[in-house]
């Protein structure tokens, strides 16, 4: 849908700064964009989105990028048992990161791994201990930008991880249709099952508190010294509006993006991840700005 979306949008003309996610390639588009001279941003929520911006900028600040890597999540403020999850958007989408493989990059060779896998606890300030997890989250930035060490890591709260692997190996993630009640029975696929169980329990409900954390690390050589640049975000839901976080630090970061499009600030024809915004001189002030209005804050430390 998001693919065909983006296409249709090309065809009839018009530009546009895409929030969503879609498997396709992107790239595939940029022929038609040309042709059409059209502006076409993909990519722009929270990560990935920002992190892109902010590594695309990174990138011509520093004489080489070594490492860059994501740290993400979006989490209820109340954690409530059994999942101690609630999702900020499509929940479909949210299981979808839980059964795509997840790829990234070491020693400068793509590594395919299973998502959720290879996880680690990380203490984050006013949050506490999270867990962290492989998501297939890079996108484009497997090929554009230019790093040996590159990779995209899921926040949860600990314990959530192993949950979720229970459920994809037992196989209520998967997409077959199962007979149920024996010969002549009921053909169900589990996933629909899952969903319908899990889907009520994972709603956000009117009043209920969500935060969205987000952290980039880019590690890099700048005048012939090492230099490690952290980004830190944490953002709360909006008590006075009742917008959820998910929704602030996603839709902002796209809003920001199409008004430096229809102002002009971004003119560049054809298709173009958030890296390619982030390098253009100004192009990442003018996002971080719009998002500093809206209360969206990023703190950089430099070691």
């Amino acid at each position: 849908m998001g693919f065909d979306t983006v296409k249709a949008v090309l065809h009839a003309g018009k530009d546009i700064v895409d929030i969503s996610f879609f498997p396709e390639d992107p790239f595939r588009l940029d022929e038609l964009a040309m042709q059409k001279g059209r502006v076409a941003v993909m990519d722009c929520g929270v990560a990935p989105g920002c992190g892109n911006i902010l590594l695309g900028h990174m990138a011509t600040q520093l004489d080489r990028v070594d490492r860059f890597v994501t740290l993400v999540g979006g989490l209820p403020v109340v954690r409530s048992w059994p999942f101690e999850y609630q999702a900020g958007f499509s929940p479909i989408d949210v299981i979808e990161e839980y059964t795509r493989p997840s790829r990234y990059v070491a020693h400068g060779k793509e590594v395919v791994m299973p998502a959720l896998s290879e996880p680690e606890l990380i203490e984050f300030p006013g949050i506490g201990t999270l867990e962290a997890f492989n998501t297939d989250g890079l996108r484009t930035l497997l090929h554009t930008i230019d790093a040996p060490f590159k990779i995209e890591k899921t926040l949860r709260y600990p314990g959530h991880i192993e949950k979720m692997r229970m459920l994809r190996e037992v196989g209520f993630f998967g997409k077959e249709p199962i007979e149920i009640g024996g010969v002549g029975g009921v053909k169900i696929a589990p996933l629909d099952l899952t969903t319908k169980l899990l889907f009520p329990m994972w709603q956000m409900k009117e009043g209920d508190e969500d935060f969205t954390i987000l952290r980039v690390i880019v590690e890099g050589q700048k005048d012939g010294r090492a230099v490690t640049h952290t980004f830190d975000m944490l953002d709360r839901y909006d008590q006075a509006t009742g917008v959820t976080s998910m929704a602030r630090t996603t839709g902002y970061t796209c809003t920001a993006v199409a008004r430096l499009v229809a102002s002009g600030g971004w003119a560049r024809k054809g298709i173009s991840p958030p890296e390619f915004v982030g390098r253009e001189p100004g192009c990442r002030d003018f996002v971080l700005a719009e998002l500093r209005k809206r209360g969206v804050r990023f703190i950089e430390t430099i070691d």
